[in-house]
């Protein structure tokens, strides 16, 4: 790994530069935000066919020993304890106000090793936060610079992944459930395959040796040759919030808890976990906000836009963007539970002009095809 300044570099940092990728920084990375297609052409792509995502500067932790998937159920809102070995879920981490210092997947990718994975910003948050509340006997090791990620999301993912890659158990990876790991070889490098993403389509993410990164993403941009596209953070970005999935720094941080975020069905509340018993009494009094989709017609809506109603300012907009698959501009926002039905009209104030806005259902693409074995 190398650094600019305190930009830091994934070992893919000269395969983007030779695409041609426009680099910049995020969360103290160097990353490609697009290529020279663009972004609407490569969010497209991931929706029709298949992109290619470095997301090496994700942080990734294991946590060993016998204890390790208890230890991880205390500190995880979902239901950890009930993971087989080969699943994975989606949770959050809370602290003891009930708000949100992170969400996060865990993986059980063996009898007594938990994977979890974190956002890139919050990643030296999360490891302290994980170390000061494990038991002494859980072994902890922060693997996040020894770990390349990289994600094959869209309709053709399965069929180009499966090209160059097998289970280590045998079988095709194209057999693997949705929110399933499992050991495989890649491109002849060993790795944990789930079938995860953040794009609201079908799709793989793929945890390899940082050192041994390089194999695995030139094999399969010659295998999906014509069907691969390399998808920079800007389509991430638009690929996310048309399928309503949030982003930490937006839509959750530590000042927002999973009731009023949307997130309430994550929180397992019959077992003990950190923030439990904030979530729970937040739920029985009831959020007096809580976040919406909004279609906003004459302009895009950005992060901190104030949503107005009648003249007033009631809320804030946490994320937009024009929607390439949707055709609309849209935004998630939080207002007052009052105004949060969907058909509630409201305006967002752009560049001192109140442009009309609506609440409307989320999220605002979700993918029909089924996913399943090919």
């Amino acid at each position: 790994m190398s650094a600019v300044g305190t930009l830091r570099r994934t070992p893919l940092y000269e395969e983007h530069l030779a695409l041609g990728a426009k680099m910049v920084p995020f969360a103290g990375w160097e990353m490609p935000i697009q290529y020279p297609t663009g972004i609407v052409a490569e969010h497209r792509a991931v929706r029709s066919a298949a992109g290619i995502f470095d997301l090496s500067h994700m942080g990734e932790a294991y946590l060993r020993g016998p204890k390790a998937l208890a230890a991880v159920d205390e500190l995880v809102s979902s239901d950890i304890a009930g993971l087989a070995v080969g699943q994975a879920r989606y949770g959050l981490l809370c602290n003891e106000r009930g708000t949100i210092v992170d969400d996060v997947i865990v993986y059980r990718v063996a009898p007594e090793t938990v994977l979890i994975c974190v956002n890139a910003s919050n990643r030296e948050k999360d490891v302290a936060h994980m170390r000061a509340h494990l038991p002494s006997d859980v072994a902890f090791e922060d693997a996040s610079l020894a770990t390349a990620l990289i994600a094959v999301q869209g309709p053709r993912a399965a069929a180009i992944l499966a090209s160059v890659a097998a289970p280590s158990a045998g079988g095709s990876i194209a057999s693997v459930a949705p929110f399933a790991v499992t050991g495989a070889s890649v491109a002849g490098e060993r790795a944990h395959v789930a079938r995860t993403g953040y794009t609201g389509e079908d799709g793989f993410e793929i945890f390899v040796a940082w050192d041994r990164a390089a194999g695995p993403w030139s094999r399969l941009l010659d295998a999906g040759r014509g069907g691969l596209t390399p998808t920079g953070l800007g389509a991430r970005d638009t690929l996310r919030l048309e399928s309503r999935y949030s982003l930490y720094g937006n839509e959750i941080d530590e000042t927002t808890d999973p009731i009023e975020a949307g997130l309430g069905w994550t929180c397992k509340l019959d077992k003990d976990f950190i923030g439990r018993d904030a979530i729970a009494a937040a739920k029985e009094r009831g959020p007096s906000r809580r976040i919406v989709g909004l279609v906003v017609d004459g302009g895009v809506a950005r992060h901190g836009f104030a949503v107005v109603k009648d003249g007033r300012d009631v809320g804030t907009v946490t994320s937009g963007t024009f929607g390439p698959t949707v055709g609309k501009n849209i935004a998630l926002a939080y207002v007052p539970v009052a105004l949060a039905n969907v058909g509630t009209e409201l305006a967002v104030r752009i560049r001192d002009r109140e442009v009309p806005a609506r609440v409307v259902k989320t999220p605002f693409y979700s993918r029909k095809e089924k996913v399943g074995a090919a």
